[in-house]
């Protein structure tokens, strides 16, 4: 293309539906296709980039059971992996379970699906490799929650067991050690074994602290109590870490053994890796798509451009913000009438129809599903050209024209029949006669080489160009109400728009007599054109309405024909069959009534003219003759009855209607299942934010109703329901804004870390007795020291100012205090104690 995509997508807005879709990627291979996928000017790659995003809409509104969640990075460990000697983490290990959990979910549900059901989708992941052994064997290092499992190896399992009984051994021998030094008077009798820093400590008073062999571990701000550590702690704690250690060493030759194991199927997880990064890829634009309720147009062999119902994506959204609506336009463009020249009023919407084309033409050429109506119909350009916006430079000393003259020459030079030409506001920027005689020659120019465009303008002469039968271009204009003199934000195509400058004027409020003196100065002419297109637009749109009432009169009155023909046929089906079972039993009554004479006849000769039996058998030829009658009468009145029984259904059914009316059409919804994917269940790898403080991590476990996740250089386990799930656009963008790395670079104590990010550097004890607001605020100021908070609030209120005087006494002579002072008067003064720490 002649313009750089960057700047063309700039110029139309594509940038930012490109980021709407990065933003809904949940892995960086997503992230990055959606950077790099490019304009195509192949209808085949159109096609089959449009049905993936297509079917993939379909299965996000409409599958329940389509994995939506688990789609995370492997690409990178999986890469160094396929090296000799690299072997995996354990972390890494718990991600790639997570990836063949997800392959495993899409794989099983495209296979499920019909034939026919899908068929992009579905062989997109045909070529899908699936490693049941694999999975199996990490099973078996890991359990659920991304720990590796005691029964991972027999030695493992060893070093566990034994671990196990040697801290049991510990807490045994402490309490034996304890009673044994309170019965020789060297601790206190109500004392009890004392923790710091997670080691088991005896509160041995200062004056024996020699009697007791072990490590001086810490004292107490008084000096009366030392905290020692028995050397028979000591050597069974040097046994609990020489197995911690041996349990390292084991986990390692764990990973390195799988390592070598997995080594050989990493080929084919990578390119599983990569499947599942494209469906990742598919599925943020189809939930774009959903999110702007966009289609699938057909794809047109015959150089139509026909959009129906457009709408400006982008547009629409800031206007919902706002609670506007979007007012639709539909555009058509055929190889007869290829350029739409859009003229109107300012401000009535004529660079928005044109930004609409533009925006929808790259997104339908990049592969995405429009905001349209799915019968629009789309043509495939090799280029877009556009000159949107003013592009004056100081830098290149070039006004408003001489950009415009400059982008024509660019257009000029590589403008075909093949080419999609968007220009704002054609020819303005310089004196009106000679910029529209310009611009007409460009227009001109263009018609010739059969481009296709769509242009706003308000010059008359093109108009007028547009006007004849002969050329290329059709008029479109801007529907306005002239009455209200405002902008109605439709396109109306065949007739050129107005001006309505001496009108907007005298809205404004400009004196009449400068608008009268205006309309001297432009002539009878000029403003004999304005008043006959003003008088063609309303005459046209009474038209139209008149046409829109005789088409909807037509097409009522071919419903009622319908429902007529049809109910009459129904009726003579009815009747026909009434008579068709009538003419079957008359029969069968004749047959009757000939055997019953025959028998009568046969009756009198055999009794050879016997008066009595003669009489009854003609009695017997009288009754059977009345009930004949009878009968027929009877089926006579049941054809009648049954007859009119049709006659007033049909009567009483046409009376229905026509009180019930037409029915109300039922709107349709379109369910969006991007929330599914928030209540779906936090896996191994994916990323998140903790609520409380927007920090981003990283999850490395997940465990029951807690998860650990990695924040920068801290590993934490907090609950789940404190950390959301974001995209791996916001997680990049968070930690660049902090500038850090969000991956550990040693391993720290995780319980100190997570009383570092629960730790609450304030403190309130009223109501509790010296003896209990000393002990808690050591504590606190301990684990304040330890967590390197720099300053923390005590809050022992007023009272008799008993317990502020021994707190802040005994808070001036704990090491590593700087100040101890009372908080600013509005904050709660003397009641509260300020600690600053060195």
């Amino acid at each position: 293309m002649a313009q750089s995509s960057q700047i063309l997508e700039a110029k139309l807005g594509f940038d930012r539906v490109r980021k709407a879709i990065s933003d809904r990627c949940s892995t960086t291979y997503a992230s990055d296709r959606t950077r790099d996928e490019q304009f195509s000017t192949d209808p085949s790659e159109i096609r089959h980039r449009l049905m993936l995003t297509d079917e993939m809409r379909l299965v996000m509104m409409f599958e329940e059971n389509f994995p939506t969640s688990g789609y995370i990075d492997c690409l990178g460990f999986l890469e160094i992996l396929s090296q000799d000697g690299s072997n995996i983490d354990l972390l890494s290990l718990g991600k790639l379970r997570t990836l063949l959990e997800t392959m495993r979910k899409v794989l099983s549900f495209f296979r499920s699906v019909r034939d026919g059901v899908y068929p992009c989708l579905k062989k997109l992941t045909s070529q899908v490799t699936m490693f049941p052994e694999v999975q199996r064997r990490i099973d078996i290092i890991l359990d659920k929650y991304g720990n590796v499992k005691d029964t991972a190896s027999d030695e493992l399992y060893a070093i566990r067991r034994a671990l196990k009984d040697k801290e049991g051994a510990v807490s045994k021998r402490m309490a034996a050690l304890l009673k044994k030094a309170q019965s020789d008077g060297y601790v206190d009798a109500d004392a009890g074994i004392a923790i710091r820093d997670g080691k088991m400590l005896l509160p041995v008073s200062t004056p024996h602290k020699r009697k007791v062999p072990g490590f001086v571990f810490d004292e107490s701000s008084t000096g009366k109590t030392t905290f020692i550590q028995p050397s028979e702690i000591v050597e069974i704690e040097n046994e609990i870490n020489e197995l911690h250690f041996a349990e390292t060493r084991e986990i390692a030759r764990i990973l390195s053994e799988f390592s070598d194991f997995v080594r050989p199927y990493v080929p084919e997880l990578i390119e599983g890796a990569k499947c599942m990064g494209e469906v990742d890829f598919i599925m943020a634009k189809a939930q774009t798509a959903l999110d702007y309720i966009a289609g699938m147009p057909i794809i047109s062999e015959e150089g139509l451009v026909d959009l129906r119902k457009a709408r400006h994506p982008l547009l629409e959204k800031a206007l919902s913000r706002e609670g506007k609506k979007m007012v639709p336009i539909s555009v058509k463009l055929t190889p007869q009438k290829r350029i739409l020249l859009i003229s109107g009023p300012n401000a009535g919407g004529k660079s928005v129809c044109l930004k609409t084309v533009g925006l929808l033409q790259y997104m339908f050429q990049w592969g995405m599903l429009i905001p349209t109506s799915e019968t629009s119909e789309m043509s495939v350009f090799d280029r877009i050209m556009v000159d949107i916006g003013d592009g004056q430079s100081i830098d290149n000393d070039l006004s408003t024209y001489s950009s415009f003259l400059l982008s024509m020459k660019d257009m000029l030079a590589e403008a075909d029949s093949k080419t999609l030409v968007l220009i704002d506001e054609l020819g303005s920027g310089t004196e009106p006669e000679a910029g529209g005689a310009i611009a007409e020659a460009i227009l001109a120019e263009l018609d010739r080489r059969g481009v296709y465009g769509v242009m706003t303008t308000h010059y008359t002469n093109l108009k007028l160009y547009a006007s004849t039968p002969d050329s290329g271009v059709i008029n479109g204009a801007m529907a306005f109400d002239a009455k209200n003199i405002v902008p109605l934000f439709q396109l109306e195509i065949g007739l050129p728009g107005n001006s309505f400058a001496f009108e907007l004027a005298r809205k404004t409020g400009l004196p009449e007599a400068i608008v009268k003196d205006a309309e001297n100065r432009a002539g009878e002419e000029y403003v004999g054109i304005e008043r006959n297109l003003r008088k063609i637009v309303r005459n046209r749109r009474a038209l139209d309405e008149k046409l829109q009432k005789i088409r909807a009169t037509d097409k009522t009155l071919e419903n009622i024909t319908d429902r007529y023909q049809r109910e009459l046929q129904d009726i003579k089906k009815t009747r026909d069959e009434i008579l068709s079972q009538a003419r079957k039993e008359a029969e069968e009554i004749v047959k009757g009534a000939n055997r019953q004479v025959e028998n009568t006849i046969r009756t009198i000769k055999e009794t050879q003219a016997d008066k009595q039996k003669t009489q009854e058998a003609r009695k017997d030829l009288q009754d059977f003759i009345g009930a004949l009658a009878k009968s027929k009468q009877q089926r006579e009145d049941y054809i009648e009855e049954k007859l009119h029984t049709v006659e007033e259904r049909a009567r009483r059914q046409q009376q229905r209607k026509e009180k019930r009316g037409e029915a109300p059409k039922e709107d349709t919804k379109q369910e969006s299942k991007e929330e599914r994917r928030s209540a779906d269940p936090i896996m191994v790898g994916e990323k998140v934010r903790i609520k409380d403080n927007g920090m981003v991590g990283e999850v490395s476990k997940v465990s029951g109703k807690s998860v650990t996740i990695i924040v920068g250089a801290l590993n934490t386990k907090i609950p789940i329901d404190r950390v959301e799930r974001i995209s791996s656009n916001e997680y990049r963008s968070k930690v660049k804004d902090l500038g850090i790395e969000n991956r550990p670079t040693q391993v720290r104590d995780p319980e100190i870390e997570r009383r570092k990010l629960t730790f609450r550097p304030e403190i309130d004890v009223r109501g509790q007795r010296v003896e209990e607001a000393l002990e808690s605020v050591m504590k606190f100021v301990d684990d304040a020291i330890m967590l390197g908070f720099p300053t923390v609030r005590i809050i022992h209120g007023k009272g008799t100012g008993a317990l502020r005087v021994e707190l802040q006494k005994f808070l001036r002579a704990t090491p590593g205090v700087s100040s101890v002072k009372d908080e600013h008067i509005q904050q709660g003064g003397t009641g509260v104690t300020i600690v600053t720490f060195d």
